[in-house]
């Protein structure tokens, strides 16, 4: 029997929001993880990494201010970095518990360019908040570096940048070749580094790409078989934390295009989600779509929790 080509999208939940937390958590999202090798998938996984490069990016800023010889790193070089130490952590936990269950198999990460349109209109708009807190004075200077920032009233402010969508993987060729032949892969990590191409140049954007988009594209261009969503809920709920909350246990993609029209899903949460169930479905009509938490995730492929979107 063939084995089923999924793409996991791993959230916040799966990671933690700080390096310790994140040490710990791989071990756990390895568990569930090495259970759906078990179960014949083959995976390839892409992730979150907004608290990571928030991290760095106020790390690398912190630097320079004491250190004033040190150049600041531009967003496209911090995106980089969180890819390659959150990859790191999950493929090193993820080897470990396979080879504990006396699974062999190559785990690798893939450092991963997406290319954007540099007229996308996100960024005349930017939406995505990013890095510490600033005074007045410090968000004045991001102001003449041609930044954007956002005040929060009683905290400071904060920098914001844009979130274009997707066009291309540039390492997609590579992923896809490793996916065929049975390997894990991590890829497209927090929405790939953001690139835009130049005279067959690749230079960064100063952006991030939502992670859900990301792997609703990356399911599409790797015709996986599964995309699996993993959330903080164990299922998609209609009127989300009001007194009529209802768990979907299954929905098609029409369906989910109409409880949008009815905003019955959260921008910044759900919304993101089920807009990438919906692309992906549009690419690959024979697929399916599972959104869970991550600790009944092994029950939800089984058809015991979580919400399937379907084509039809």
């Amino acid at each position: 029997m063939n084995k089923k080509k999924a793409v996991v999208s791993l959230g916040h939940e799966a990671l933690g929001y700080t390096t310790l937390e994140q040490w710990d958590a791989v071990k756990v999202t390895a568990k569930t993880l090495a259970d759906l090798v078990e179960a014949d998938y083959q995976l390839t996984i892409t992730h979150s990494n907004g608290p990571q490069v928030s991290m760095i990016h106020k790390a690398m800023t912190e630097l320079r201010r004491v250190y004033i010889d040190y150049t600041p790193a531009p967003m496209c070089v911090c995106s980089a970095m969180s890819q390659g130490y959150v990859g790191y952590d999950i493929q090193n936990a993820l080897r470990a518990e396979l080879l504990s269950r006396g699974i062999s198999k190559s785990v690798c990460t893939i450092l991963t360019q997406v290319t954007v349109d540099p007229y996308d209109e996100a960024f005349y708009e930017p939406t995505k908040v990013i890095g510490r807190y600033m005074s007045r004075e410090d968000a004045e200077t991001e102001l003449k570096k041609g930044n954007y920032v956002i005040e929060e009233p009683g905290k400071g402010f904060r920098r914001v940048v844009a979130a274009p969508k997707p066009i291309d993987i540039v390492e997609i060729d590579a992923i896809r070749t490793l996916a065929d032949a049975d390997q894990v892969v991590i890829a497209c990590g927090g929405g790939g580094i953001p690139v835009i191409e130049q005279n067959h140049a690749l230079k960064g954007a100063s952006a991030v790409i939502e992670k859900d988009s990301i792997a609703g594209k990356l399911a599409g261009d790797l015709q996986a078989d599964e995309l699996i969503i993993v959330t903080g809920v164990p299922t998609v709920y209609r009127d989300f934390g009001g007194e009529h909350q209802d768990a979907i246990s299954s929905m098609t993609a029409a369906t989910a295009k109409e409880l949008i029209a009815q905003g019955e899903f959260e921008a910044g949460t759900m919304l993101p989600k089920i807009e990438a169930a919906i692309a992906y479905l549009e690419r690959n009509p024979q697929g399916r779509v599972l959104i869970t938490s991550l600790d009944t995730a092994a029950d939800a492929v089984r058809g015991k929790n979580g919400t399937v979107i379907t084509a039809c």
